[in-house]
């Protein structure tokens, strides 16, 4: 019923291959330091190692400009929205199946949780690209008391090393080869971390939650617009002879829109799970089989280990907060701490965006203007520059000034606004948070892709937001299966990717989010549950996928939503937009060229790229939620 627009872009490549030449080679005294150090506690080690070389300031030499991305998910067209209005409950998710199947759990008693591992499961199934079990998810939850943050991120392997990738010459892999190997797999955590959240939060059986997805799995699903449009630019899956024989037809055409998929391994594996539980993945047959798909790959292996899968532990840790002003009303912000980058940089953007007089423009036609664009971007690019020199694992890295906080309190956004002019800042330079002496060194752009976001609320109040995901669209390219005569399997993730590649800079400074044994790569998942500061109600729940530029999407929601007062759906409708640390993206045929003219006079380089984003937002109004789903993807919100 709703009308479609193709914008023509759906043979778009889905991965981003870049080559890297430079070679890292850590000679410094420095590096040599931090590994002999690596056994103290992060902050000792790093204090440690500073005293003994001396270094009393940050690197100065920003990370190399970011190339044009190519979405982390290729577009498939924009399909208008309704925009939606419950009273009680309601479920935002990527693909009308996983949402129906989220509803239904909530409409039989289930909590937020409930649903969400309902869609979860779902979501394996119908949007394979983007998320499943074979990867890992940051979840936020409100039960109506205090805000839990859970990581489910997956972890490096016990084997696994700084040089990860670095072929045999000792030079850096091509992204892309990294990508579609055994060797970027990491330990997947989402079923654990939903496992957690279940034990804590879950109103009936784990066993029953799985139901939708297994019945699915079996009697089959019709293949969406989506779907087919992603497996027909897809050119390393079909290397996968499980995934060549469930994606694609004998003449190695995808199957069609509309063709009923079935998966039956999929659904032998949902029942292990579900009555088993996380062990199912960590420990037996199914188990065997993730190791022998990763360390079997026929190019790059992998080390993953069934060490390495029973030893994996979800995490809970302290959800990271901050204030927002929009007009005249307080905000309480709340997203995830690290290793995800989303929060930190949301809200320094937010943040240094509300200390720019240019930000305080309102819509024109409906669309950003020009100076307000300029103060987004400069924005975006102090908080970029920050989150490539300081945000990794914590449990690898220390804080600056022993706080995430430190990033986000006032004096700080202060000083950091005052660097935004009426023109381009030359250089976005990383910022001294509580005047820390840091000898660290800025990661270098790499691509970042894929993910789903899930956002739902339940009968009796409480709120949840999830982002989940398997890295790049189909994840590392690889489907396992526990029985070759069985169609079908589930994917596994390539998060791996998202360490730095090289793991020191020339001078040997090393890069916070670079590869160590049993660390959690840097994110940008950005699920986000804002609360009005004076009540402590909630009023929001949002976040998106689109790699690095999920910052942006969530963010827009936000800004959306809260300073201009949009309906969720209209948030989300909005054009995209935003920098990386290098050009101004504009979304594709979204914005006027006396726009674009007038970014282009203050010095900034624009670009106008597909931006293909899937944003979920749920916004409470009066007595009613109202929810939102992009525009660019599936999604769909169901509710009562």
């Amino acid at each position: 019923m709703h009308r479609k627009v193709t914008d023509g872009t759906a043979n778009a490549n889905v991965l981003h291959v870049r080559k890297v030449t430079s070679m890292f080679r850590p000679v410094h005294t420095f590096a040599c330091l931090w590994r002999q150090t690596r056994c103290l506690s992060p902050w000792l080690a790093l204090c440690l190692a500073f005293a003994l070389t001396a270094c009393s300031t940050i690197s100065t030499k920003p990370p190399a400009a970011a190339a044009t991305p190519t979405p982390p998910e290729a577009a498939s067209g924009f399909t208008a929205k309704p925009g939606w209005s419950f009273e009680r409950q309601a479920v935002a998710a990527a693909n009308p199946l996983a949402a129906d199947a989220g509803l239904q759990v909530l409409r039989a008693g289930g909590s937020a949780v409930d649903a969400a591992i309902a869609v979860q499961m779902v979501l394996t199934l119908v949007e394979p690209q983007s998320s499943g079990i074979g990867g890992g998810a940051f979840l936020l939850h409100w039960d109506g008391r205090r805000v839990q943050a859970y990581d489910g991120r997956e972890t490096a392997p016990a084997a696994a090393t700084e040089r990860l990738f670095f072929d045999g010459n000792g030079n850096l892999m091509p992204f892309g080869r990294a990508v579609a190997s055994g060797r970027s797999v990491g330990v997947p955590g989402t079923v654990p971390m939903l496992a957690l959240a279940h034990q804590q939060h879950g109103r009936l059986p784990w066993a029953r939650l799985f139901e939708p997805a297994i019945a699915l799995a079996e009697q089959g699903f019709a293949v969406s617009p989506r779907l087919n449009a992603l497996l027909s630019a897809e050119t390393a899956l079909p290397r996968d002879p499980v995934a060549r024989a469930y994606f694609f037809q004998p003449d190695a055409r995808p199957w069609p829109v509309g063709h009923v998929l079935r998966n039956p391994e999929l659904a032998a594996v949902l029942r292990q799970i579900a009555e088993r539980g996380p062990a199912a993945l960590s420990e037996g047959p199914i188990a065997q089989a993730i190791v022998d798909k990763v360390r079997q790959h026929p190019d790059l292996p992998g080390t993953l280990s069934l060490a390495d899968l029973r030893d994996y532990q979800a995490r809970e840790r302290p959800a990271l907060c901050h204030p927002l002003r929009a007009g005249a009303r307080w905000w309480r912000v709340c997203g995830m701490p690290p290793p995800s980058s989303g929060a930190i940089a949301i809200g320094q953007i937010l943040g240094l965006l509300s200390r720019t007089p240019q930000a305080m423009a309102s819509l024109r036609n409906g669309i950003p203007g020009a100076d307000w664009l300029h103060a987004w971007t400069e924005a975006s690019r102090l908080a970029f520059a920050d989150r490539a020199l300081y945000v990794a694992d914590p449990d690898f890295v220390p804080a600056p000034g022993g706080d995430w906080q430190s990033l986000l309190t006032s004096d700080y956004l202060n000083a950091r606004a005052a660097l935004i002019g009426p023109t381009r800042l030359p250089q976005a330079l990383p910022g001294r948070p509580a005047g820390t002496p840091v000898a660290m060194a800025p990661m270098p752009d790499q691509p970042e892709s894929g993910t789903s976001h899930i956002s739902i609320v339940d009968g009796q109040g409480h709120v949840l937001s999830m982002t989940t995901t398997i890295e790049a669209a189909f994840g590392a390219r690889l489907m396992v299966t526990t029985d070759p005569t069985r169609p079908g399997g589930f994917l596994l993730n390539n998060e791996l990717t998202d360490f730095s590649f090289a793991p020191s800079d020339e001078a040997g400074r090393p890069i916070a989010n670079r590869v160590q044994p049993g660390k959690r790569p840097r994110s940008s998942m950005s699920p986000t549950l804002v609360f009005d500061a004076n009540t402590g109600a909630p009023v929001m729940s949002a976040g998106s996928p689109g790699g690095a530029m999920i910052i942006h999407f969530t963010a827009k929601a936000l800004w959306g939503s809260l300073h201009w007062g949009l309906h969720p759906q209209a948030a989300l409708d909005l054009p995209n937009f935003g920098s990386l640390g290098g050009p101004l993206l504009l979304e594709r045929d979204r914005f006027a060229p006396a726009t674009v003219q007038a970014l282009e006079s203050l010095g900034h380089q624009v670009q106008q790229v597909d931006l293909t984003s899937g944003a979920q937002a749920l916004v409470r109004r009066s007595d009613r939620w109202l929810g939102g789903a992009d525009p660019r993807r599936e999604g769909v919100v169901s509710g009562d």
